[in-house]
C-alpha cells in the first residue's frame, strides 16, 4: 500500500487550557479529495493551521510525503508543497488581480515573465482572466473567492487546503467552483483537503469525510456512510435537517 501524502497522528492543541483539537488522526492518499466538516468551533481551522505551520501541535505528529513537518514555518510548509486559502479573504487590495497571483507564482518561478504567464493561466482556469488588470478590491465576493484559490494554486501545491471557499456563494456559483476543483483533481492529480459547510459541495467532491466535534474526531468514512451516522446527525447535520 502506498504511503499517504498527508498523515496526521494524534495531534492536539490547547489555548489557555481550552482543548481546541484532541488526539486527532487521519491520513490522505495522494490524488484524493477529502472533506473536514463539523459545527462552528469544532477545531477545523485550528487543525488546518497546524498542518500549514501557523501553530505547532502540543502533541502528535504531522507527516507530508513521508517527512515530519510539524514545527516548520508556514513558508517552509509552502515550499514543501502545501498551499492554503483562508476563511477571511484578504487579497492585496491595491494590486491588480494578476499581480496578486504573480506573488504566489514567484515562489516556484523567480523570473517575473514566467510568473506572470503562470498566473495568467491560473486565472483563465478559474474564470476571472478578463479581470486580471482590475484592482483586487473591486472584485465581488465570488471573484474574491476565486482569486484566493488562484493565489494558493500559484504556489504549485501537491496538497491544497481549502477553508470555506464556497461560503456565501449562490448554488450556481458553488457548482462552478466544484467543477473547477474536479477538473484540477482529474487533470493534475492535485490532492485537496477542504473545510466546508456547503454540503452540496462536500457530497459532490469528497471521496472521504472526517467529522470534528469539540476538537475530537467523531466519524470518518465515505460520504454516504458519514451522513447517516447518528452522532454526526445529532451534532451537525441535524441542525440542517431541523
Amino acid at each position: 500500500m502506498a504511503e499517504p501524502l498527508l498523515e496526521v497522528v494524534a495531534i492536539a492543541k490547547r489555548f489557555r487550557g481550552l482543548k481546541a483539537v484532541s488526539s486527532v488522526s487521519f491520513a490522505i492518499e495522494a490524488g484524493h479529495i477529502v472533506a473536514l466538516i463539523g459545527p462552528n468551533g469544532a477545531g477545523k481551522t485550528t487543525l488546518f493551521n497546524m498542518i500549514a505551520g501557523v501553530y505547532a501541535p502540543d502533541a502528535g505528529e504531522i507527516r507530508f510525503a513521508g517527512q515530519r513537518i510539524q514545527g516548520l514555518r508556514p513558508d517552509e510548509i509552502c515550499v514543501a508543497g502545501i498551499g492554503r486559502t483562508f476563511q477571511l479573504v484578504r487579497p492585496f487590495a491595491g494590486l491588480s488581480v494578476l499581480d496578486n497571483v504573480v506573488i504566489g507564482a514567484l515562489r516556484r518561478s523567480p523570473r517575473i515573465a514566467e510568473a506572470r504567464r503562470k498566473a495568467g493561466l491560473i486565472l483563465e482556469r478559474l474564470g476571472i482572466a478578463e479581470k486580471r488588470d482590475l484592482p483586487a478590491a473591486s472584485l465581488t465576493l465570488p471573484d474574491r473567492k476565486r482569486l484566493e484559490v488562484a493565489r494558493a494554486l500559484a504556489t504549485e501545491p501537491r496538497l491544497l487546503l481549502l477553508d470555506e471557499v464556497m461560503a456565501g456563494l449562490r448554488p450556481t456559483e458553488t457548482d462552478r467552483m466544484v467543477e473547477v476543483f474536479r477538473e484540477l483533481n482529474r487533470e493534475t492529480g492535485l490532492t485537496i483537503l477542504l473545510i466546508e459547510h456547503v454540503m452540496r459541495a462536500v457530497m459532490a467532491l469528497s471521496r472521504e469525510i472526517h467529522v470534528l466535534h469539540h476538537g475530537e474526531l467523531i466519524a470518518s468514512g465515505a460520504p454516504d456512510e458519514v451522513v447517516r451516522n447518528p452522532a454526526v446527525l445529532e451534532c451537525y447535520l441535524g441542525e440542517d435537517a431541523a
